[in-house]
């Protein structure tokens, strides 16, 4: 077979064949991706859902549970009035009777309130509506939720809209019923029936639908038998669950989600409990709409594939020919080199790529003698990287707690501090962002002082500090942002959990042509283990060496700066710890003494 074919073969299997089933994958992982990120969206919305909605029916409870307990209740159960609620002179009600009604007549969800009383069986009608007939007691009786409501024992039961229309009538009311008891002897005493309207569940079911961007999405409530007790479209009220959907979809589970056919489309149905009754929240969302996006990266994955087969013809046709003789040739003059031949040369024709890679063996031939000093000044330049990258590590981790504390103070109207902290973090940024590798000693304690007291406005009765530098080492040149870090480590890590005020010290003095600064703290101190850590020097191949992480690497900025020091001034040079868990800690760092930007010692060192 010819390399041609070959060329065309390979293309075909190589690229064509694994794109389209990488679109398939692809196809098939965002349809998975989609679904599993709605299902979790949709599980946090039923649930917050399902907290309102819950919400509703506790208020109507406490708004019976003080109803029934109330004076206006009770007397009308034990005859005081010898009449109906409707009878009673509003003139004569006590303050607890007034506040009855206040509560229960004038409660915007109330549609209709009445109370059986359990003795005669007389209905006495709290507040009517029009052309509703009252179910008489003598037939409440018969039913199922006169049993239901006697062992609930005082407890409310909630009847939802078309579940017993002869009780509640053809309105989609919600209907709470419970047993009113004599709070002196706790008999029962008489049966009350309240219906809410559904005014209050359309407008949550309208906010998280338009507010929280679900206007895709469809929220039912459902009871045990699949009965949709109310449908936020409306049209599905009263229907069963069974009729719309190809498989069953409640369950006993606390949430879940499945992929079915709901009312002739495609939908994603999600369903929680309600915590009331047996009754369970669902959603429907049709998939057409959260698949949108995917067809269409289906339409464009599509058409590249096209795309990509008709270039494979054409590449076929042009310039498989060409290439296959380019290769060939290429071949032979590799194996002149591969036997030591270091004259042979490819033949260079034309301007296209396959002239380019024949330069580009050529020169590589010829190159070979160069590669040991390239591979020289790689090294140099590899040095200058890992300083540079420790450098850049140490950025301040205070940044945002800093802007958190502002802000705080901005809040506060502390106008005089929110300007001290901004005009100090001002400071400090234009120190960080310095363009140099090395500044003078004032300006490192000038970006330390201002680290220092943003910090004490911070945590003002954690600690205090005193800085002691001779003014002879100001002008004296030292690696920026060097002492910031240790500092830091003292704050976050040594007065962690102190009960009394911690002490930061800083000095420095001259030790011959050195400069040692001390940073001391009398804080927790380190435990032996992670002060062996800090002191292990890191292996070259590793670039920083390996901090423990508790969130954030503890120990960076003490392993940084000792990084730094040693790769820019040499092994003479470096960072000493010494501490003692509940005595403090005391670091040292030593660096050779400059002015005037150039150093007194370890010139040789620092190149």
């Amino acid at each position: 077979m010819s390399l041609r074919f070959k060329l065309f073969g390979a293309f075909l299997v190589l690229i064509i064949v694994p794109l389209v089933v990488l679109a398939v994958a692809l196809y098939t992982l965002v349809t998975g991706l989609i679904e599993e990120k709605h299902s979790r969206q949709t599980e946090l919305t039923l649930r917050a859902l399902s907290q309102s909605v819950g919400f509703i029916f506790r208020e109507m409870n406490q708004v019976t549970d003080s109803t029934i307990a109330s004076d206006a209740i009770q007397d009308v159960l034990n005859d005081a009035y010898g009449g109906d609620v409707e009878d009673i002179d509003y003139l004569n009600l006590n303050e607890v009777q007034q506040k009855f009604r206040e509560l229960l007549v004038y409660h915007p969800s109330v549609s209709y309130a009445l109370m059986y009383a359990l003795d005669d069986g007389r209905i006495h009608r709290i507040f009517t509506k029009e052309r509703f007939q009252a179910m008489p007691y003598a037939q409440f009786i018969e039913t199922r939720l006169h049993k239901q409501v006697l062992e609930r024992d005082g407890l409310p039961l909630w009847v939802g809209p078309y579940e017993y229309p002869e009780l509640t009538g053809s309105e989609p009311v919600f209907t709470q019923i419970r047993v009113v008891k004599d709070i002196d002897t706790l008999q029962d005493k008489g049966i009350l029936l309240v219906q809410i309207k559904n005014s209050g569940l359309e407008s949550v079911f309208r906010y998280f639908r338009y507010r929280q961007n679900q206007t895709a999405t469809r929220f039912f409530i459902v009871n045990g038998g699949g009965l949709v007790l109310y449908d936020s479209g409306g049209a599905l009220n009263g229907k069963r669950l069974s009729e719309l959907a190809e498989r069953p979809l409640l369950s006993g589970e606390a949430y879940r989600s499945t992929r079915s056919r709901f009312d002739g489309q495609d939908s994603v149905i999600s369903n929680i409990g309600l915590g009331i009754e047996d009754w369970r929240l669902v959603s429907v969302t049709s998939w057409h709409a959260l698949s949108s996006e995917v067809l269409q990266y289906s339409r464009w994955v599509a058409a590249i594939l096209l795309l990509c087969f008709a270039s494979a013809l054409l590449f076929i046709r042009l310039f498989a020919n060409r290439v296959a003789r380019a290769i060939v040739q290429t071949v032979h003059v590799m194996g002149r080199v591969e036997r030591g031949d270091l004259t042979a040369r490819l033949p260079l024709q034309g301007n296209d790529e396959t002239s380019l890679l024949a330069r580009g063996f050529n020169r590589l031939v010829s190159r070979l003698a160069e590669l040991i000093e390239e591979v020289k000044r790689q090294q140099e330049r590899k040095t200058r990287a890992e300083l540079q990258a420790l450098q850049a590590q140490i950025k301040p981790h205070f940044l945002f707690n800093a802007l958190e504390s502002i802000n705080a103070l901005a809040v506060q109207n502390e106008g005089q501090k929110v300007s001290r902290m901004v005009t100090r973090l001002g400071s400090m940024l234009r120190i960080s962002i310095l363009q140099r590798e090395e500044i003078t000693v004032a300006q490192e304690l000038d970006h330390l002082l201002s680290y220092l007291e943003i910090q004490k406005y911070r945590f003002d009765d954690l600690f205090q500090f005193d800085i002691d530098v001779p003014p002879s080492l100001m002008n004296c040149l030292m690696p920026k942002l060097t002492l910031q870090p240790l500092v830091e480590n003292c704050i976050q890590h040594g007065f962690e959990g102190i009960g009394y005020m911690g002490h930061i010290r800083v000095t420095a003095r001259e030790e011959g042509e050195r400069i040692a600064f001390c940073v001391e703290d009398n804080g927790i101190g380190i435990p032996p283990e992670r002060l062996a850590a800090i002191e292990v020097v890191p292996d070259a191949s590793s670039g920083h060496g390996d901090a423990p992480e508790t969130g954030e690497r503890r120990g960076l900025g003490v392993r940084n700066v000792a990084d730094r020091i040693r790769i820019r001034y040499g092994d003479r040079y470096g960072l000493f710890v010494c501490s003692e868990p509940g005595r403090g800690t005391v670091i040292k760092i030593v660096i050779p003494k400059m002015a005037g930007g150039v150093a007194r010692e370890a010139e040789g060192d620092a190149r």
